[in-house]
């Protein structure tokens, strides 16, 4: 039985809070590389590199090109790199969550293509983007930032003052925030490894 709290992508609640799924570890049967752990992971590594990095975009991308061997696609360095003035809801602006853009950008990733006439490859791009948009939404009831910031924090903050930055920090939102990059990165993991096993 999973604890409340959990990353669990069926789950109504706002995560809160990082607890591990240590059933999964002490379980016999449940094999080394299980896609339960996979997502357990990805999950710690999003958050794990927001609370060490900061950029919400760039942190959850980058969990899931290292634990999902996205590395080898097309672009996958470049994407990293160019993700990084989406954090803060785009450029700090509060607009898109970026925890949400990274993990658009990681379905791009496998999905998409660099050529624009691939018109096949844009459709299965956007039709697995908006499943983890719409999952993200339900998760939340948004995918702004500063409404998903209200949700969790209980009011938003303007990273570009410096008060709300210090206000950020003191609210926890060094905890909190890093916990919405675990939850996109999980939702859009799934995705990713059902297109990978051709679901």
């Amino acid at each position: 039985m999973k604890k409340q709290n959990t990353i669990n992508s069926s789950s109504e609640e706002y995560i809160t809070k990082l607890e591990e799924n240590e059933e999964i570890y002490n379980v016999k049967g449940i094999f080394p590389g299980a896609r339960e752990k996979i997502l357990d992971i990805i999950s710690k590594s999003a958050y794990n590199n927001d609370r060490a990095y900061e950029g919400c975009t760039r942190c959850v991308l980058a969990a899931l090109i290292e634990h999902l061997h996205l590395s080898s696609c097309e672009g996958a360095k470049e994407s990293l790199k160019a993700s990084t003035g989406l954090a803060g809801g785009v450029c700090r602006m509060g607009e898109t969550c970026g925890a949400l853009t990274g993990g658009i950008m990681a379905i791009g990733l496998v999905t998409g293509s660099e050529k624009l006439e691939e018109f096949d490859a844009y459709k299965r791009s956007m039709e697995n983007s908006y499943k983890l948009y719409s999952r993200f939404e339900k998760k939340y009831g948004t995918t702004r930032c500063f409404e998903i910031q209200e949700k969790v924090l209980g009011r938003h903050y303007d990273f570009k003052n410096e008060e709300d930055g210090i206000a950020w920090y003191k609210d926890g939102g060094l905890d909190k925030c890093p916990m919405v990059c675990a939850t996109a990165a999980r939702l859009a993991a799934e995705i990713i490894l059902n297109l990978q096993k051709g679901r």
